[in-house]
């Protein structure tokens, strides 16, 4: 499995061996390194302040990776909420991933704001395997309307050098990093206002693909007056059925306090299925709260339960 949007159609599919309340280890988990980010996106409510930003304990980070690879864990991502390029050590945690834990797959998304040059070959050298910007602007206009930041030639400019750090790293070791790219259809008109970018990009990327515009469960539906998807379902030419919601079954999230989360969208902790500072990653995955709201997936029917209001969207009812 080589290419990322194969690897993101095996977690979103939901395999049948995961379609129970007590579904066996996830094979990718999501942990996040911090809660701050750089960027105030409209379609993202990080920017609301729902929760502390700060950064994960740097010893519960070690145990936490060392826990889920022993656990089954084979991909692991080290980013979840926050904006990972932000934290101080992060080519180190990616060694600790890589090297001490041995987890065959690590990998990252970035707004690439932060993503220069040295900070990309550190993570590279690092044993870092996948790289993906998130390019949700076709131009400087509307980045600064999207993220209330100036830095969309920054953001590109870092993409194209990120190719060069990749050619040169592998030629120096031998590690090859994949190189990605993704894009928000906010609407229709935005795959023709995008398509531009993204040709301009596709030289520099292994790939690229759309994502649908997501509802952040409930937090962001409707914001600026655009129409999101009810659920988490997946990416452009591969969309899923938004129940039973496959972050419910197929990948972990770690928030930066230790919270096993059952979303991929948990800005305020109503998602909280475990306390990992306390109980055991696998116990907390397996527990009574998350089989409980895996059962209602199962069902179709989520009405009471924490995800209620993501799914409720797409009938309006949000």
């Amino acid at each position: 499995m080589s290419s990322i949007t194969q690897r993101v159609d095996a977690v979103t599919a939901i395999p049948a061996p995961y379609r129970t309340a007590a579904p066996p280890p996830p094979r990718s988990v999501k942990i996040e390194l911090t809660a701050r980010c750089d960027l105030q996106c409209f379609y993202c409510a990080t920017g609301y302040k729902l929760r502390q930003r700060a950064d994960i304990d740097w010893d519960l980070l070690v145990r936490l990776l060392h826990e889920m690879r022993d656990a089954g864990v084979e991909e692991i991502g080290l980013f979840y909420l926050g904006e990972s390029m932000l934290h101080p050590r992060l080519a180190e945690a990616i060694h600790v991933a890589k090297n001490q834990c041995g987890y065959p797959y690590v990998f990252l998304t970035t707004n690439g704001r932060l993503a220069r040059p040295e900070k990309v070959r550190a993570c590279m050298e690092a044993g870092l395997d996948s790289l993906k910007f998130s390019i949700n602007a076709a131009d400087p206009a509307q980045y600064k309307e999207v993220t209330r930041v100036d830095a969309f030639d920054t953001v590109i400019a870092n993409l194209k050098a990120a190719r060069a750090m990749r050619d040169a790293v592998l030629a120096e070791t031998g590690h090859r990093c994949g190189l990605y790219a993704s894009s928000i259809l906010y609407d229709g008109e935005q795959r023709e206002r995008m398509q531009r970018t993204v040709d301009d990009l596709l030289p520099y990327v292994d790939e690229h693909y759309f994502l649908p515009l997501y509802n952040q469960a409930g937090f962001t539906a409707g914001a600026h007056g655009t129409v999101p998807v009810a659920g988490n379902i997946g990416r452009v030419g591969a969309l899923r059925d938004p129940l039973p919601c496959w972050a419910v079954f197929t990948e972990g999230h770690v928030t930066y306090d230790g919270k096993l989360a059952a979303c991929c969208f948990d800005h305020d902790g109503r998602f909280d299925m475990g306390d990992l500072t306390t109980t055991p990653f696998l116990e907390a995955w397996n527990g009574a709260p998350f089989r409980a709201l895996r059962a209602a997936h199962l069902t179709g029917d989520v009405r009471g339960t924490v995800c209620e209001r993501c799914i409720a969207y797409q009938s309006g009812a949000a």
